[in-house]
């Protein structure tokens, strides 16, 4: 029986994940505190891994309802604590001072800060899934897989890369469920640069990309849509979640089932 091993939440774009038991569903489609927040440039883009190395290096915690950051450096001692708002200057001010550039933080508590617009919904990637690219790269663990790829719900008791059919053709949505939350599945999640590095200290695995399309290309399953694939390097589903979802909650261990279950 699929079901649902773990949810993670990145309550600021880029920065750690949290692990939690349960969480609801925002009007917006998203899961409450996943991406609320985010970093800006001056320029009004997004500062995360993908276009600054750095955001690597910061450690963060939060307090139970979200509204307290700790963050530290890697490698240092001390760190800060700021609280969580519509508003964070004193925040602000410290990670333009870390980065070295204006940075301000915005929020969102509708849908948060999704990568994919169309797909608004959370990343969806079986736990078969993460151990097998675990064994592709023999030094790194399922949990560093897991951080590189950043999913937010993880499911158990399935094949590899199960989630993989969870998609069908370009413009279609397959239909699925975890637990009385219904889904859509949308496209296989193009990967950035962030995957090569490590989540903690941002040291690049050289030739990671290269290596993973190779794999991911060999170990594509017979149930996958080939043609939604122009390159490999993809790795979990992309969904959306309509807003009649709304207030519905998801719990660690809630069954997952589609028609197409495998």
């Amino acid at each position: 029986m699929a079901y649902l091993e773990s949810i993670h939440l990145h309550p600021i774009k880029a920065l750690d994940p949290v692990t939690v038991e349960e969480t609801a569903i925002l009007p917006g489609g998203a899961l409450a505190h996943d991406r609320e927040f985010a970093l800006f440039d001056a320029a009004g883009k997004f500062v995360r891994g993908k276009n600054n190395p750095d955001v690597h290096l910061l450690r963060t915690t939060f307090n139970k309802s979200f509204d307290e950051v700790a963050v530290q450096i890697h490698g240092e001692t001390s760190g800060a604590a700021f609280p969580l708002r519509d508003h964070c200057p004193e925040f602000e001010a410290w990670l333009s001072e870390y980065f070295g550039f204006p940075v301000t933080i915005r929020r969102n508590t509708t849908n948060g800060f999704p990568d994919d617009t169309g797909a608004w919904g959370p990343t969806v990637v079986s736990s078969a899934s993460i151990g097998e690219v675990s064994r592709w790269f023999g030094n790194v663990g399922a949990d560093e897989i897991r951080r590189r790829f950043r999913p937010n719900l993880v499911i158990g008791g399935t094949l590899p890369f199960w989630e993989d059919c969870l998609f069908g053709e370009e413009n279609s949505a397959v239909h699925f469920t975890i637990g009385s939350v219904q889904f859509e599945g949308i496209n296989p999640c193009r990967r950035c640069v962030v995957p090569t590095r490590n989540p903690v200290n941002g040291e690049v695995l050289r030739n990671f990309q290269n290596e993973f399309s190779k794999k991911r290309e060999a170990a594509l399953p017979p149930w996958a849509m080939r043609s939604r694939f122009s390159d490999f390097y993809r790795m979990s589903v992309n969904t959306r979640i309509q807003p009649k979802e709304a207030g519905k909650r998801l719990h660690a261990g809630d069954e997952t089932s589609n028609a197409g279950y495998l």
